[in-house]
């Protein structure tokens, strides 16, 4: 059963209750189980969470769990994949809506200010994926792909982001992409262990910066005999980082 209420005009409440069918009664079973095994995943980890404990919290009984999951393993697979999607649909929400640079960056320093909200749980529980697959090969592509795909969402947004300041990007979005997402990771990391040493629009800020660095990196590119060098950072053809050149000692 599920119940909605309605307002009146009279400030009173009417309360319908109307009967799920049985496709929207599982995947409201589903989507608890897993809302229940995200919390518990922050809390003890996955390997320190049980079945039990995930149907204790959601409610449950064992039952409901295997009627959705054949163990705790799918379960962590489903997990990777809804906050996969999840995410790419923020992205794609704020490429969308973005008209402008300007607007582009107000929408990521909204969305970064959600999750400073609760950035303690989801760094956690995004740790304790990427533990899982490490410790895990068959589960390590899965993790890779869904890195993957979370980054061509930020590249596309960047593609857009570079469009509107009507420059072309000083490297290949998809490297710059990369930069960004590991710059957010490694922030969202010193937040949570240094609260004091930054604020809750630290990683939009330092987006910012690199995007304002990279638009004016555009404006005035490097003379051709400089720019037909592959700059330390940039990645070459093959898609490999080239190392800095050492000058050579005098004899």
């Amino acid at each position: 059963m599920d119940t909605v209420s309605y307002p009146t005009t009279h400030q009173e409440t009417i309360t319908i209750t109307r009967r799920l069918t049985r496709q929207q009664s599982r995947e409201l079973t589903r989507e608890q189980l897993l809302q229940a095994a995200a919390e518990l995943f922050a809390e003890h980890g996955v390997n320190g969470t049980s079945v039990e404990q995930i149907v204790e919290r959601a409610g449950y009984t064992r039952g409901a769990f295997y009627g959705n999951f054949e163990g705790k393993h799918e379960l962590v697979l489903a997990l990777l994949e809804q906050r996969t999607q999840h995410e790419l649909e923020e992205m794609q929400e704020i490429s969308r809506d973005a008209g402008s640079f300007d607007s582009l960056m107000e929408h990521l320093r909204s969305w970064y200010r959600q999750r400073d909200e609760t950035l303690g749980s989801w760094l956690a529980l995004r740790t304790e994926l990427w533990l899982y697959g490490l410790r895990d090969p068959e589960l390590l592509p899965v993790l890779a792909d869904r890195e993957r795909r979370s980054r061509a969402a930020l590249a596309q947004a960047l593609e857009q982001g570079f469009a509107a300041r009507s420059v072309a990007p000083p490297a290949p979005v998809e490297f710059l992409a990369l930069v960004l997402y590991s710059l957010g990771d490694g922030l969202s990391i010193q937040r949570v262990l240094s609260p004091e040493d930054s604020d809750i629009d630290t990683v939009a800020n330092a987006i910012e910066l690199l995007m304002r660095s990279w638009g004016a990196l555009s404006r005035n590119p490097a003379p051709v005999e400089e720019a037909s060098r592959p700059s330390p950072g940039r990645p070459t053809t093959k898609g490999r980082t080239p190392s800095i050149e050492k000058p050579e000692k005098s004899p």
